[in-house]
Order: structure tokens, then sequence, then C-alpha cells
């Protein structure tokens, strides 16, 4: 049984008025196109397919909202990177993510997933940028983790961590092993419970 039973969609959002109520708090999904973002999502919530996930990297093109429990969101963002989509559409998503880390008060942290394989890249960094300014804690999952044998996810966790300093927070994760995914878990009901940012 998932320990998020309430867990559903909510709303699809390709332009900023069309974001769900700016209330409660949400943790936001951040990552590239290839890095396994909605898979990880449907393993730390335990729900299959209600983060949608495809053999075509670049799928997730809006942001989307899904309800966690009452008053308690998380959010999963567009893929960047690699996603094979327009320079238009590239630079509309750019404006999309702008207008939700700078105008949404309820959001409470944010992951970013990242490929274990890959060091992190410059979107990567411009997400953390974006929550260090801000003030909100961030949280990195190594995903693909069991693609790696034990010497070299020990090598790409210790590497991450130095990279990371004190800016975020990160993990080995596998959603196909579910290595990971409870501490993954508990980082999002963390996020969610000590949230401030915003409160009346």
């Amino acid at each position: 049984m998932s320990e998020y039973p309430q867990a559903n969609f909510l709303s699809s959002a390709h332009r900023v008025d069309q974001f769900v109520e700016d209330a409660g708090a949400e943790v936001a999904f951040a990552g590239r196109a290839n890095s396994g973002k909605s898979s990880a999502i449907n393993a730390i919530l335990n729900r299959r397919n209600l983060a949608r996930t495809a053999k075509t990297p670049g799928r997730t093109q809006l942001i989307n909202f899904f309800s966690v429990r009452q008053g308690q969101r998380l959010v999963d963002l567009p893929g960047y990177g690699y996603a094979r989509v327009s320079k238009q559409l590239q630079r509309h998503w750019q404006q999309l993510l702008d207008g939700y880390f700078d105008r949404r008060h309820s959001l409470a942290g944010l992951f970013i997933v990242v490929d274990s394989r890959r060091a992190l890249g410059d979107f990567d960094w411009q997400m953390l940028d974006w929550a260090g300014r801000i003030g909100f804690p961030a949280h990195v999952l190594l995903t693909k983790a069991d693609k790696l044998n034990r010497e070299e996810s020990a090598t790409a966790l210790t590497n991450a961590r130095r990279e990371l300093r004190d800016e975020a927070s990160a993990q080995l994760f596998s959603a196909t092993k579910t290595l990971g995914v409870d501490k993954a878990r508990a980082c999002l009901e963390e996020f969610l419970r000590s949230y401030r940012r915003g409160a009346s």
C-alpha cells in the first residue's frame, strides 16, 4: 500500500496564471530530460505511473502539480538539457521556470534529479542558485545508481557531496531497485513539515 494513498494529479500549467493556488506547502522536482525524474517521483510516492514516464526524454513539457495530502503538493518541473524541442519552447520553459521560482511562496524545497553516471550540469547549478537565492533547501538524488558498482557508487556520492558542499544534501537513488527511496521520502516529509517561508 502506498504511503501516500491520497496522492493524485491536480493540474498542468503552460503559463504562470495556470498555477494552482499558492497556499500550503509544495516540493518541486527538477532534472535533466533523461535523469529519471518521473520514475523517482513514482517510486517516492509508491504510485505506479502517477508521473508519466516515457522512452523519449523530455516529455514533461508543462509544470505538473500533484496533491500529496491536504495542503501539501509535489511539483514536476519540465525536464531540461537534452530535450529535443525547439529553441522557442526552450525559451518558454525558461520563462515559465523563472515565473515559478520568483513567485511561488508555497515552495518548501527542491529535489534535483541527476544521473549518478554524470556530473552536475549547468542547469542543475542554476536550480541550486535559485534555491540559495530564495532561501529554501535542496536535495540531490543521484539516480540510476543500480547501473554502478559499489566503488563507482561511493565515488559518485563523494564527488557530488564535495561539489555541493553546504548548498544541498545528496544521496544515491534507484527507482528500479528502490535504493534510497525511504531516505528520499523522509527528506520530502522533512521539507514539507519544516516549511516556514511565506507562512502568515
